[in-house]
């Protein structure tokens, strides 16, 4: 089960934060979460602390259903033990597609990863000759 959480913003939208496995690291293989995605300068299953999704939609189950339609079935929310924080939001909010995602750090770098759009995480790995 994926941690996560969400906040809900003063028009009524919100913003759900996952904490998704790496499909090949410790517990994400059986989870599949994330399975078959590539991350950017990484073998598929090579990301050690897996992403930190957050998702900006008009209630809670629309942004779990973006996430399913985008391939990530085995995706839920139960909860809100680690909600988006301040800064999330406001990436989130900021991007025009309203979904976004970066590496989740083992143990807090000196400067944070930059988020990533959606696509950079679901792109195909190059076929391999």
């Amino acid at each position: 089960m994926a941690a996560g959480g969400f906040c809900k913003l003063p028009n009524g939208h919100v913003v759900v934060a996952l904490n998704l496995p790496s499909p090949g690291g410790a517990g994400g293989a059986a989870t599949g979460a994330v399975a078959g995605v590539a991350v950017p300068g990484a073998s598929v299953g090579a990301v050690p602390g897996g992403v930190r999704v957050l998702v900006h939609a008009v209630n809670r189950a629309r942004a779990l259903t973006r996430l399913r339609n985008l391939g990530m079935r085995a995706v839920y929310l139960r909860g809100n033990s680690a909600p988006p924080t301040p800064d999330e939001i406001t990436a989130v909010l900021h991007h025009p597609d309203g979904l976004v995602w970066r590496t989740t750090p083992e143990a807090g770098p000196a400067t944070p990863e930059l988020w990533h759009p959606i696509r950079a995480l679901l792109r195909r790995p190059a076929a391999r000759v």
